[in-house]
């Protein structure tokens, strides 16, 4: 897995905070349904935003676990949720997570299953611990479809297609489906999550977004130093003339044991 170090946790934390995923979060809780005194996992569960929302929607009397393979995420995520006795955080890999069978009656993962080598091992421990009909919610991306108006659209292709290629399951969205229904979860629902910005605002998820897609196409040799600094100019004089334009779908999967 993909162990974020403190720029990155530093930079998940602020993307994070913005209104697209703000509303992210809140459709995941609406699916889950969660109540008082219930047990829910957040797998993958980063700064901590989504799980100090599941600890107050299961109260003092529930249990909310989340887990994270980076230190790094993990001390915002102690930090947040310091005061929630309800709260437990540990450092793991969902591949193998530490909690024993039938343990929770909700479990949420977001944009990790993209990092994960063993998705079948994943999957099977998601299974594993979660109660009979027990409800299930996964977010991931497919940046197959990205859009980002720019002055080099076949750059801004490159650069995006990158993105989704250096993890071990990008673009996993569409081939989630049928593998749920293969470790024995059913009614498996799926709904499209816009990340737009038809303007442009420095709050905003692709704002917190820019340098990171060039920075990586560098590394990856998909683009060179110059190309980037084009680039990202381009970008800055699209913003200029008020003709900025970003969208990627998120898709949440919600399903039952």
């Amino acid at each position: 897995m993909e162990k974020y170090d403190k720029k990155a946790a530093e930079l998940l934390e602020r993307s994070y905070q913005t209104p697209e995923i703000v509303n992210q979060r809140l459709r995941t809780l609406a699916v889950l349904g969660l109540q008082q005194g219930e047990s829910v996992l957040d797998a993958g569960c980063g700064t901590g935003l989504l799980i100090e929302q599941e600890a107050k929607a299961v109260g003092a009397a529930g249990r909310a676990e989340g887990m994270d393979y980076s230190d790094d995420m993990l001390e915002h995520a102690l930090r947040r949720c310091a005061d929630m006795k309800q709260v437990g955080l540990q450092q793991g890999t969902i591949e193998k997570l530490p909690f024993e069978d039938a343990s929770f009656d909700a479990l949420s993962c977001t944009q990790t299953l993209l990092y994960v080598a063993d998705l079948e091992a994943a999957l099977a421990e998601f299974q594993r611990v979660l109660k009979p009909r027990g409800r299930i919610a996964i977010v991931e991306t497919d940046w197959s479809g990205a859009i980002i108006n720019s002055e080099h659209p076949v750059m801004t292709r490159r650069i995006l297609d990158n993105w989704g290629s250096t993890v071990s399951n990008g673009n996993l969205p569409r081939r989630l489906r049928p593998m749920l229904g293969r470790f024995g979860f059913s009614a498996i629902r799926a709904e499209a999550i816009p990340l737009l910005n038809a303007s442009y605002c420095e709050n905003s998820f692709s704002a917190n977004m820019l340098q990171n897609f060039a920075t990586s196409a560098r590394r990856h040799k998909v683009i060179d130093a110059a190309e980037a600094e084009s680039w990202l100019q381009g970008i800055d004089n699209l913003i200029k003339e008020d003709a900025y334009f970003f969208c990627v779908n998120r898709f949440l999967f919600s399903a039952v044991k």
